[in-house]
């Protein structure tokens, strides 16, 4: 036999090439999601830009096929752009790693949290936190998904603690299930507070949105 004749492969070479070609297969099924299950927080890449998708309504046209129009915000500018995808279209999904931070402090802009683990420190922009931000609070856990070390979004705990500063007094007669009235939280953000709740009040808020949940237990 010739010496650069082929050399028939062994079973364990064999196994080794099947198992890296499912491997890969996998990994890449796995990367891809359907337009329609995107929800603000997905990271995705388009045309080669790394997105945050912030909304996602699903439009039914009279005739024709559902379209998911997406908006989303460019991760390294910040901007925002919006997209239309039939909503079974395959969508490319961006790894992301999560990890749990404590919140330390804010300078001009600039959000600065801890890793639980290793303790290395994160600067996060304004921007990505959104207005949840100003739900944050010192030594506050929070969620903060990276991808190559870049921080692309935030989230933090679904309620919180906040005292009420400001609230219209109590009206004679009103009764429990009479409209919410408004209020003013101790970070400056105005919600819709139950008819018994004064100023100096602990309530429970929803960070999403800052919509009153219960007075606080503690």
């Amino acid at each position: 036999g010739r010496a650069d004749a082929p050399q028939p492969i062994s079973d364990t070479d064999r196994r080794r090439i099947c198992s890296r070609a499912v491997m890969k297969l996998s990994s890449e099924w796995i990367m891809k999601v359907n337009a329609i299950n995107l929800r603000p927080g997905s990271a995705i890449e388009v045309d080669g830009k790394l997105l945050v998708v912030t909304k996602n309504d699903i439009n039914q046209p009279g005739k024709g096929a559902a379209v998911a129009q997406v908006e989303a915000r460019d991760a390294r500018s910040g901007l925002k752009s919006n997209f239309r995808f039939r909503t079974q279209e395959q969508v490319e999904r961006a790894e992301l790693f999560d990890a749990e931070y404590q919140y330390l402090y804010e300078m001009e802009g600039v959000y600065y949290f801890m890793n639980q683990e290793n303790f290395e420190q994160i600067e996060v922009p304004a921007d990505v936190i959104g207005e949840p931000r100003d739900f944050l609070q010192e030594n506050m856990t929070v969620t903060i998904s990276t991808h190559e070390g870049n921080p692309i979004s935030v989230s933090l705990p679904q309620k919180v603690a906040m005292e009420v500063t400001e609230a219209d007094p109590v009206v004679k007669g009103q009764t429990q299930s009479s409209s919410y009235k408004p209020a003013k939280l101790e970070n400056g953000r105005p919600t819709l507070v139950p008819p018994h709740i004064e100023a100096g009040t602990r309530i429970v808020v929803m960070t999403a949105d800052g919509s009153y949940v219960e007075r606080a237990k503690d």
